[in-house]
């Protein structure tokens, strides 16, 4: 009886393991960031945003020109005007400064609109390749890599380099 008790253990252990080995899924990695900061299309988007940039930037540093101009110009002829005079270009600087912080504003959420609207092709087309390479080599999964991208430990294969070439890169 003891006997038998220990084969029935051996033997489920025996189609446990094979079950278990069976069970194994394909992992791979991948450093998506890497493979989206490689690709012809990000160089071509990044300098757009940064010429964007440089218009906004322009745009804002000539305002605030302008109001130091103005305020200088206001000081100098304090002395010479009345203070109602006074009181209204004090208003008017104010509302000039209140103007130059809404336009930052909004050049900052436009510029984070644009970047999406770039980046979201860029990064379904690289999913689309990463897909495509990990099917084609048999992977069930696939981590980023990408540094925080909540990967401990990534010694499995790399699809990096095939994902490139897949884009041409």
């Amino acid at each position: 009886m003891k006997q038998l008790k220990t084969i029935l253990f051996a033997t489920a252990l025996f189609f446990g393991a094979i079950n278990f080995s069976q069970a194994q899924s394909k992992v791979a990695h991948i450093n998506t960031q890497s493979l989206i900061e490689a690709m012809p299309d990000m160089k071509n988007a990044q300098s757009e945003l940064d010429k964007l940039a440089k218009t906004y930037e322009a745009d804002i540093q000539a305002s605030i020109t302008e109001y130091q101009n103005k305020a200088k110009q206001y000081e100098a002829e304090a002395q010479t005007k009345t203070d109602e005079e006074n009181q209204k270009r004090s208003n008017e600087l104010m509302t000039m400064q209140q103007n130059i912080q809404q336009y930052r504003a909004t050049a900052q959420q436009e510029m984070q609109k644009k970047e999406i609207d770039l980046l979201k092709p860029i990064t379904e087309k690289a999913k689309a390749a990463i897909l495509k390479v990990a099917r084609a080599q048999g992977f069930d999964y696939v981590l980023d890599s990408t540094q925080g991208g909540g990967v401990i430990m990534a010694d499995g294969k790399n699809l990096l380099d095939d994902v490139k070439k897949e884009l041409g890169i």
